[in-house]
């Protein structure tokens, strides 16, 4: 049985972007390994330390929180344990469903949705939006599109936090992930937010990970 879900990622996106469908994939390769044929990808065994070591310095209390790319829910039920109202979305229906069955009494509000097409009452709608690895796992073909969505969920007055790998200046654009560079970075900046932090941070497996925040002046 084939364990290494990285290997199909690469064949399904690949095929997914050729395809002109780059959202497909993810539903994809969750299926696969919802059917055992390797395991489930992303399955981390707790929330991303980036988010938790941010999060922990700030009170939640009732702050109405998205986590966009949800994947199995271990960041969003982060968040909902310090005091958010979660939302959860994910374009992969497996995934969606993966994670409510993990968390059955959790208050996180779980749901299938495609960043690409953002439902309308999401837009604005949100305190803290927390965008984790997601625009990375998109090509660089729809980046712009999905940047200007991304920053269409922050309410006026909201944060937004993002966190990717940072693409190296002598480092070929592949993918997935599409690693992203300072100038992606500063493209949150460009739909009505101000950069307020932003910093490279070295994982435990050595690779660099950008971790900014962004702020929307209140109306």
């Amino acid at each position: 049985m084939d364990k290494d879900w990285e290997e199909t990622a690469d064949r399904l996106a690949n095929a997914a972007v050729s395809d002109g469908e780059p959202t497909r994939w993810f539903d994809e390769l969750y299926s696969a390994g919802e059917r055992g044929e390797h395991s489930l990808p992303w399955d981390r065994g707790a929330a991303n330390a980036l988010i938790c070591d941010w999060a922990d310095q700030r009170e939640g209390a009732g702050a109405r929180a998205l986590v966009i790319g949800c994947g199995l829910g271990r960041d969003s039920e982060y968040l909902a344990t310090l005091g958010y109202a979660v939302t959860a979305i994910d374009v992969a229906p497996t995934a969606i469903r993966t994670a409510q069955q993990r968390f059955p009494d959790s208050t996180v509000h779980y749901r299938v949705a495609d960043l690409l097409n953002p439902p309308a009452d999401l837009l604005g709608a949100f305190d803290l939006v927390v965008e984790s690895y997601t625009v990375q796992a998109l090509p660089p073909s729809v980046r712009a599109e999905a940047t200007e969505a991304v920053t269409a969920l922050v309410a006026p007055g909201g944060t937004l936090l993002v966190i990717a790998m940072v693409l190296a200046d002598d480092e070929p654009v592949t993918g997935p992930p599409w690693k992203m560079t300072r100038a992606n970075i500063d493209a949150f900046a460009s739909h009505g937010l101000d950069l307020m932090r932003l910093e490279e941070v070295e994982s435990e497996s050595g690779y660099r990970q950008w971790r900014a925040e962004f702020h929307r002046p209140a109306d």
